[in-house]
């Protein structure tokens, strides 16, 4: 058998192709939580009567149809190519956006159903086919096991560079050709993707660790992972990640102007969020690559929870927001690579995109809780604080979780790859 050593080059053309897409696709829905006020102050859209709640409900369906894609568009990239999905993924995604720019279609103009469907369904469809599963298997079968963890901490740095670049740009936007203009803009980068997306052609069966990987087929592998505990526990801490960062991402532009808080604040907030969330994403590619994934992934967990307290407790403004900013977005994303990683040295990469897919659609899960959440407490309560706090403490369980799991090959599967 041939087996792949640990000098062989990294395949940049398909890393670099690969994370601008990644970029492409998480810039757009990271700043969604910018188009609450103007959609919903939008004179023409008075008569629909729209709450938060109601914008809210929109990226909670946008998160959890991300979710259930992920297992379905992972195995199709596994089966049929990464390719022909991340160009599913720009027309999914494009048809969303404008939908969601001319919501107004239904007769009864207190009929979000459009909204929904497009900001929501669409948008998290077009987000799932072109997410970080569907990219980072097709990464993983072209490196080494030894390069892995930084390959993906690279593609999940690019996401991360999305959001840094897509905040201001959406502010700027909005200022300037309106809410519905910057969603337009929006939906005509996705036709970039097609093009990007011819590097990373190619399926389960090819690649450069195609000879080493376990043969077995989809069924045989779900079988698998739903029987071995570490899958499972890491399946429920990375729940956690979904709640936190889709409720920041959605609703912390609008409660730091509820606070008093200047717009550009806000800006400048998810701006940082996303530049040393480029940090924190390299970082744990690197230290994922020689420390233990699960202590990591424990710290990152117990890191936010503190970081949340503190920000709660003491007085909050623009500088406090800004070390927030700072200190989350080391955190933010610095999940992916290690929780990733995790499912590749389990199961290996021949079902990596079902697998993983199936440990992000918990992800979402979480990620629609956490948003909806933010909308339904506010209506009810007037605050975001009882969010903020529920956040606090599935930190702390997702911290819990993340000990007991073993960063091993399933037992009983033969070792057909070099240790990473």
């Amino acid at each position: 058998m041939n087996t792949v050593t640990r000098s062989q080059a990294m395949p940049w053309v398909l890393i670099i192709c690969g994370s601008l897409i990644a970029m492409i696709t998480f810039g757009p829905r990271s700043a969604m939580g910018f188009f609450a006020h103007p959609l919903l102050q939008d004179p023409n859209l008075a008569a629909t009567h729209w709450t938060r709640e109601t914008f809210g409900l929109t990226l909670a369906i946008q998160n959890l149809f991300w979710g259930l894609g992920q297992p379905f568009f992972g195995a199709m990239g596994d089966k049929y190519g990464t390719a022909k999905v991340l160009m599913a993924s720009a027309a999914l995604y494009a048809a969303g956006l404008l939908l969601m720019a001319y919501p107004l279609i239904a007769s009864n103009p207190e009929n979000a159903l459009f909204l929904h469907l497009g900001g929501g369904v669409l948008c998290g469809l077009g987000v799932a086919a072109g997410s970080f599963s569907v990219i980072l298997s097709s990464f993983a079968r072209n490196v080494t096991p030894a390069q892995r963890s930084m390959a993906f901490g690279i593609a999940t740095a690019a996401g991360s560079a999305g959001m840094m670049v897509f905040a201001p740009l959406t502010v700027g936007l909005i200022a300037s050709v309106g809410w519905q203009g910057a969603l337009i803009f929006m939906a005509g980068l996705m036709a970039l993707i097609p093009f990007l997306a011819i590097a990373l052609r190619g399926n389960s069966s090819s690649g450069t660790q195609s000879a080493v990987q376990f043969q077995q087929t989809a069924g045989e592998a779900m079988r698998e992972a739903f029987a071995h505990k570490s899958y499972l526990l890491l399946t429920s801490g990375f729940f956690v990640c979904g709640f936190q960062v889709a409720f920041i991402t959605a609703h912390f532009p609008a409660y730091l102007l509820d606070i008093g808080i200047p717009a550009w604040v806000g800006g400048v907030a998810m701006l940082l969020i996303g530049g040393f969330n480029i940090i924190g994403s390299l970082a744990a590619g690197y230290i994922g690559q020689r420390y233990s994934k699960p202590w990591f992934l424990a710290l990152i967990y117990i890191g936010r929870s503190i970081a949340v307290t503190l920000f709660l407790l003491l007085p909050i403004t623009p500088a406090s927001v800004i070390i927030f900013a700072a200190v989350m977005g080391l955190l933010w994303l610095s999940t992916v690579p290690p929780t990733n990683g995790l499912v590749a040295i389990m199961f290996g990469t021949r079902h990596l995109g079902l697998l993983g897919g199936i440990v992000f659609l918990s992800h979402q899960i979480g990620s629609f809780l956490g948003v909806w959440l933010g909308g339904y407490l506010f209506v009810h309560f007037g605050t975001y604080d009882p969010v903020w706090w529920i956040g606090v403490a599935l930190g702390i369980f997702a911290a819990i979780v993340h000990i007991p799991i073993k960063e091993a090959i399933v037992p009983g599967r033969p070792a057909m790859m070099p240790a990473e």
